[in-house]
């Protein structure tokens, strides 16, 4: 094999889109050809993944053929999982990847700015107080110099705060100020090293009947003023409405439970002119902007050439438009404009590789590689057209080219193996916006070019040089891994580069309620073959650790050990941090490697530090046994699991009289009204449960779609009710309540450093019955007493919250524990 050493480009490297290579039958290829020959800009702009509109975005994209992109300021860090236990910056990882899949449906392309989506906001003052204004503003005019739009549109009315939720407010007000500041070179002027200002011709507000309150309120609406645009569109040549792509797409957010169903006929979306020149036809938002090729010096020719391309497609030999795609091709290389030079130029590279049937990869042997490595790859090229092709070479960033010379003849498959060598300071993969240490409100991104990139930088490429007439043409391709699977057929990966070594410890949260030790377990995983090393776990000296640091050997890549480490806590109560750090041939590696995998989006790899957190805790708790019941996902059980209760996940349809009978506490998951279906059929065992003694605990559902009315044994109503203010004032309604006081005396100080809210989908309606227990509200709010509602229930007890455990208890706050040990023991 051929031995290249391989280093890496990082100002170009664009984002992966590690899938399976596109292949366009020529209907999608026409489409490309007609969006080659508009040169407009659409950017749509909201808070996070899901507050797009689709609609708008497929239409812009497939219907008026412009280039367009969605900015979403956040990438939805704060929000709820229904598929799973990953928050916060885990969460915002799989939010961004629904992102980039529902951008592939809709055709629009993907932006992000560094916020921080730090949970629910009411105000926008709060909001940009705590993004840091000034920062995201100035992502907002980087997205918007760089992107170039012609049109932007915000999703949500900059004039109505309170009335949504902050975050939303707050990017209609950002992105009219960016308007203005786009343009003026004396604002955020270190930006123009890289890129030039820009003034879009207009903005505009999506307004739609959810701003005027209700359907029948839009309607009656005056919208004589308003631009109306004409969505329902029927896509003849690819079969689908705008709105069923538009759905597709949509349904792209499982993580949100955002499944959204397909319509067709006639449809209307509004937009309301906000600033910039008026069009005369207000229906036309590019009206006075040329979205030709006249719109560049040097365009004319390459809009006459691309016309006829256009005009004389044969959708049975898309390989005849090639040679004239090819002249166009050096036509835009000579193009002062490098904005749409640089966007056209790969434009029109994808619709010569269609049109050719030209299917070039770089498949590693292996998903995984590591710095200094020896990387193993097949190079496949195959020209599936009668136009006669040469492979130059195949060049990889800041290395000699490697010449090949081959004549890619018809439908003659040509494939090659080369060693890479991996340089040795090649950085592992991760997403790069959390490589640094952030803020609440925002990712800390020092590289001015990488802000706003939605994925992974990823460098490992190839770019095979073809030769097409007297043209080399430069096509890229990322290097992925590919895999048969027995069920799912061809499977494509990203590339990882990953440490040598890796380590995690098993438990993300030790509670310690005595001063006996505890066995810490720690995970050391290889990332390479034949690893030796010392493992270290580290803690403030008021605790102990024996031993201090223990050998291992691994002598398999992916193979993994258990390290034990004796733990013992400090006298005094005290919350720390416990690291693990491995040390091979004197460089120390301190990661944890967390793998994220849903079928719906391609598999991620984020690094974090390897800890835990441990607290030696004034906390009583019993004996009881606990039957936990997972609703949308949430790592309560550990956290109990932790607290020394005994707990069994216990499915739905386990759920009977005989199993019940073994425990003594039925806890449901978050969520688990709205998405567990069988639950609607067990109530009557579960509240018989409860009328014989037991105790039942109902964790936050949302008001929409639950399986069943009853989720309590009295009347209780749901709603949107919430405290999002983390360290509000907390009053007791109840003071004498067991709750507050057995076993554990409940005070104030059990409420303070509470994680990104303190409860949310509060009931504000409820049976006599129930007795609430606790009082907050946020600044300048009316006081909310849902939190905890507790009913004696025959000789049992039924006890409603929503209170957000199922973000506390994973974070470690002491006075979750013990409410939550309050709430378990409240039948003893």
């Amino acid at each position: 094999m051929q031995k290249i050493s391989l280093f890496f480009l990082l100002m170009f490297s664009g984002y992966l889109l590690a899938q399976k290579p596109q292949k366009p039958n020529s209907v999608e290829i026409y489409n490309q050809i007609q969006k080659l020959n508009f040169l407009g800009a659409v950017l749509y702009l909201a808070a996070h993944p899901d507050d797009e509109n689709t609609r708008l975005i497929s239409y812009f994209s497939n219907e008026v053929k412009a280039r367009t992109g969605y900015l979403s300021l956040t990438r939805g860090d704060g929000g709820q999982n229904l598929i799973g236990p990953e928050l916060r910056e885990l969460l915002g990882v799989i939010r961004t990847q629904e992102l980039i899949e529902a951008r592939k449906i809709d055709g629009g392309e993907q932006l992000f700015s560094r916020a921080n989506d730090f949970g629910y906001s009411k105000t926008p003052d709060e909001t940009l107080n705590i993004w840091d204004k000034d920062q995201v503003l100035s992502d907002v005019v980087w997205a918007i110099r760089t992107f170039k739009p012609d049109v932007i549109i915000n999703r949500f009315d900059h004039r109505s705060p309170g009335t949504t939720h902050g975050h939303h407010t707050a990017s209609a007000m950002l992105g009219l100020e960016a308007f203005d500041l786009a343009n003026d070179k004396n604002n955020y002027s270190n930006q123009l090293q890289y890129t030039s200002i820009w003034q879009p011709k207009r903005i505009y507000f999506n307004t739609s009947w959810w701003f005027y309150g209700s359907r029948e309120k839009f309607e009656k609406a005056d919208k004589s003023n308003l631009t109306n645009l004409k969505t329902g569109v029927y896509y003849q040549s690819v079969g689908k409405s705008n709105q069923e792509i538009a759905a597709l797409s949509r349904s792209c957010h499982q993580s949100q439970g955002f499944g959204n169903t397909g319509t067709r006929g006639e449809e209307d979306e509004y937009l309301e002119l906000l600033k910039g020149e008026s069009p005369k036809d207000k229906n036309n938002v590019f009206e006075g902007i040329d979205t030709t090729w006249n719109r560049v010096n040097g365009g004319k020719a390459i809009g006459e050439l691309l016309q006829s391309v256009e005009q004389n497609f044969d959708f049975k030999n898309p390989s005849k438009s090639i040679p004239d795609l090819v002249k166009a091709y050096d036509l835009i290389q000579k193009l002062e404009d490098n904005h749409w030079k640089n966007i056209k130029s790969e434009e029109i590279k994808k619709i010569i590789a269609a049109c050719s049937g030209l299917y070039l990869e770089a498949k590693s042997k292996t998903q995984e590689t590591y710095a200094s490595g020896e990387l193993d790859i097949k190079i496949e090229a195959i020209n599936r057209s009668s136009i006669p092709m040469e492979l130059v070479s195949i060049s990889l960033p800041n290395s000699e080219n490697t010449p090949f010379n081959k004549t890619l003849n018809y439908n003659k498959l040509n494939e090659f193996d080369i060693e890479l060598m991996v340089p040795s300071n090649i950085e592992d993969t991760a997403p790069y916006w959390l490589s640094k240490t952030g803020t609440l409100g925002m990712y800390s991104v020092e590289n001015q070019t990488n802000i706003g990139k939605p994925d992974v930088i990823r460098n490992m490429k190839a770019i095979f040089n073809i030769k097409i007439g007297g043209s080399v043409i430069p096509f890229e391709r990322y290097i992925i891994y590919k895999y048969n699977d027995d069920v799912k057929g061809e499977v494509y990966q990203p590339l990882d580069i990953v440490p040598i070594v890796s380590s995690s410890i098993t438990e993300k949260v030790y509670i310690f309620n005595s001063s006996k030790a505890k066995t810490v377990a720690v995970k050391v995983k290889a990332g390479k073959e034949n690893v030796t090393g010392t493992i270290r776990l580290e803690a403030p000296q008021n605790w102990t650790i024996s031993p201090s640091s223990q050998p291992f050997s691994l002598t398999k890549n992916g193979e993994e050990t258990t390290v034990n480490f004796t733990v013992t806590p400090s006298k005094e109560a005290s919350e720390v941090h416990i690291k693990s750090s491995i040390i091979v041939d004197g460089t120390s590696f301190d990661k944890e490697k967390i793998d994220i995998n849903y079928p719906h989006i391609y598999k991620q790899m984020v690094l974090k530090s390897a800890e835990a957190k441990a607290i030696k805790l004034d906390i009583k708790t019993g004996t009881e046994k606990i039957a936990y019941i997972m609703g949308a996902g949430d790592e309560v059980p550990n956290s109990l699991k932790q607290m020394g209760y005994e707990v069994a996940i216990v499915k739905p349809q386990e759920i009977t009289v005989e199993k019940m009978a073994n425990f003594d506490v039925v806890i449901t998951g978050i969520r688990a009204y709205n998405v567990i279906t069988d639950l609607a059929f067990k109530q009557n065992i579960l509240f018989d449960f409860v009328k014989n003694g037991k105790t039942m605990i109902v964790q936050y559902n949302t008001t929409d779609d639950l399986v069943t009315k009853e989720i309590a044994p009295f009347p209780l109503k749901i709603s949107r009710d919430r405290v999002t203010e983390e360290n509000a004032e907390v009053r007791f309604l109840a003071p004498e309540h067991p709750i507050l006081n057995v076993p554990n005396k409940i005070t104030s100080t059990d409420f303070k450093d509470w994680k990104q809210e303190q409860g949310l989908y509060y009931p504000s309606e409820w049976d006599t019955n129930f007795t609430p227990i606790i009082a907050a509200n946020d600044k300048g709010e009316k006081t909310k007493n849902g939190a905890i509602l507790v009913a004696k229930h025959g000789k049992g007890t039924y006890i409603y919250t929503g209170l957000s455990f199922f973000r506390e208890l994973p974070e470690g706050v002491s006075g979750a524990f013990r409410l939550m040990a309050n709430m378990i023991s409240i039948r003893n």
